[in-house]
């Protein structure tokens, strides 16, 4: 419940990682976490999937052909808790920021399975949660497993309840809302360049786009960090597709910034280079816009519409154990608001 209104320096990061290494890209992001601390950032948002990078292979060639590729991620991946993500949290709390990072998540009971996660820092080095991504987008279900609800949480820090989701699921209404539902105001928003859309397409105006419609419909601020194109990812992919220089070089394609929650830009945005975007956030500004539009309470009609949410998070095996109490009985009647909750993880 937030009683405060902090006022705190948010940073959008904007890089390649050490393509394939999580351990060197984990080392990239510390000393990312310092430049930004350096700046007097209390959140660091990294791009989707920045350890240890992004599958490029499953947009510019055929399956057979990525499947090896899709082996090198999956070694290259990373466990949660491991000594990468350490390496990460060492440095939020060196520093004293929060941080939210993108990684691929190995499944530890599971050799096929990757998940596309956002890990969630706190300034003490803690890991406050992770959310997965609900769906993979497109070519990107060659390589990632989908997520479940039970990572559609908002964080309650001392820099404002803050909440995230991974690329295009940014564009996912349901989600968005789930968040907003549970007083989001700080969120992060993680993407990658992908060069390869179609040549109608501005890759780095869409990502704009959608964070200004996520900071104007719900009055929140957005931080948005995109990763880039490094020179070694390139080399690597011509090693796939002889001509993936052409369709990896295509300007336009990363932006990083924040947004404020009338939808405008705090400060100017980052185009494609690498660097840092940092900017303030009032979280009293939140306020005033939701005096006219506020879609999670005076502004919608929580007796007509109703949002379900399963919480329940999903295994491979269930055990049932017949000497457990209470087990399969019916839920109660679900009070009015803004969304509903089933199945909540301890």
């Amino acid at each position: 419940m937030l009683r405060e209104f902090p006022v705190f320096t948010a940073a959008a990061v904007q890089a390649a990682p050490v393509y394939l290494d999580a351990a060197a890209t984990a080392e990239k992001a510390a000393r990312l976490i310092g430049e930004a601390a350096a700046k007097g950032a209390r959140l660091v948002v990294f791009p989707e999937v920045f350890v240890p990078g992004y599958p490029y292979w499953n947009w510019i060639t055929d399956p057979v052909t990525g499947s090896a590729w899709f082996e090198k991620l999956v070694r290259a991946s990373v466990f949660l808790p491991g000594p990468e993500i350490e390496t990460v949290a060492a440095a939020a709390a060196e520093h004293g920021v929060y941080v939210v990072i993108g990684v691929n998540e190995r499944s530890p009971v599971s050799l096929g399975a990757l998940y596309n996660t956002l890990v969630f820092l706190g300034p003490d080095g803690t890991m406050l949660g992770r959310h997965r991504k609900l769906v993979p987008t497109w070519a990107e279900k060659l390589t990632w497993t989908g997520g479940d609800g039970a990572s559609l949480r908002v964080y309650d820090t001392e820099i404002g309840p803050l909440g995230g989701l991974a690329c295009g699921e940014n564009t996912n209404t349901l989600a968005r809302f789930t968040l907003l539902a549970q007083g989001e105001l700080v969120h992060a928003a993680s993407y990658i360049s992908l060069p390869v859309a179609p040549p109608d397409y501005d890759m780095a105006e869409a990502i704009r786009l959608r964070g200004q419609s996520h900071s104007f419909e719900g009055k929140v601020f957005t931080v948005v960090a995109t990763s880039t194109i490094s020179e070694e990812i390139i080399a690597a992919m011509e090693g796939v597709r002889p001509d993936a220089r052409a369709l990896l070089e295509r300007k336009s394609s990363a932006w990083s910034g924040i947004i404020g929650p009338d939808g405008r830009e705090v400060v100017p945005g980052l185009v494609d280079e690498e660097g840092i975007v940092t900017a303030e956030i009032d979280l009293a500004r939140c306020i005033q816009p939701r005096q006219m539009h506020d879609i999670t309470g005076h502004y919608n009609r929580f007796d007509i519409f109703r949002l379900e949410v399963n919480r329940t998070p999903h295994a491979a095996v269930s055990p049932r154990d017949p000497s457990t109490p209470g087990e399969g009985q019916a839920a109660g009647t679900a009070p009015a608001g803004p969304i509903v909750t089933e199945g909540d993880a301890p």
